[in-house]
């Protein structure tokens, strides 16, 4: 059905690359890519006029890069997903990425059948986390934080925040999430309205990083 399509669009100055991804994408018949943009700006003039559901984004493009446009993106079309697509490995991109509010990150190295995943699973819970992003996760769940060292302590969850924080980090969506625990939807959206408020993040992605960051969940 045309109305299950997830709507996609890719920004990156390789048009080969572009087409590259385009193409490997189209034996899954739930995804149509809307949208081919060579840069950020470009993007963001673009985005309107076919808003997409999700987007794949290159980290170095020319006039504005992967990590202004994911900033730019969050602000100003909450709803849309941004998946990180660029040949960079360094692991401080990661993290950064994600607090800017990327709902994932994938190597241009990735199998087409993992960027399908990494779409499909955007758009059911808010985030995808593959071995490489969770491998960095860790890391920096034992590496020193430059933020909020003295407050981690100081975190009390209620048992029932804690319980939502839980299944949320297992990527059960809010109504997965309400049958498990015998409660609304509209109650699970609350609380981790709630939590996001509090933890100073933008989205279900920025809640399993700060929940792994500082150790608040078993």
């Amino acid at each position: 059905m045309v109305s299950n399509q997830i709507k996609v669009a890719i920004a990156d100055d390789h048009k080969i690359f572009r087409k590259g991804v385009i193409l490997s994408m189209r034996p899954y018949s739930n995804i149509k890519f809307v949208m081919e943009a060579e840069n950020g700006d470009d993007l963001l003039e673009k985005i309107p006029e076919s808003m997409p559901d999700v987007i794949l984004c290159d980290l170095k493009m020319p006039v504005k890069d992967g990590i202004d446009t994911t900033k730019m993106v969050t602000k100003k079309f909450p709803n849309i997903r941004v998946i990180i697509l660029t040949m960079y490995e360094d692991e401080r991109f990661v993290g950064h990425l994600m607090d800017c509010g990327a709902a994932g990150y994938l190597l241009k190295s990735t199998d087409p059948a993992e960027i399908k995943k990494a779409i499909m699973d955007v758009m059911r819970t808010g985030f995808y986390l593959n071995p490489f992003v969770n491998k960095v996760l860790i890391k920096k769940n034992y590496s020193k934080q430059k933020f909020n060292p003295s407050l981690t302590s100081e975190i009390v969850l209620s048992e029932r925040e804690k319980e939502v924080l839980t299944l949320v980090c297992m990527e059960f969506t809010a109504s997965e999430i309400s049958l498990k625990m015998d409660i609304s939807a509209r109650t699970v959206e609350a609380i981790k309205d709630r939590l996001m408020e509090r933890f100073g993040v933008k989205n279900s992605v920025g809640l399993v990083f700060y929940a792994m960051k500082n150790q608040l969940i078993d």
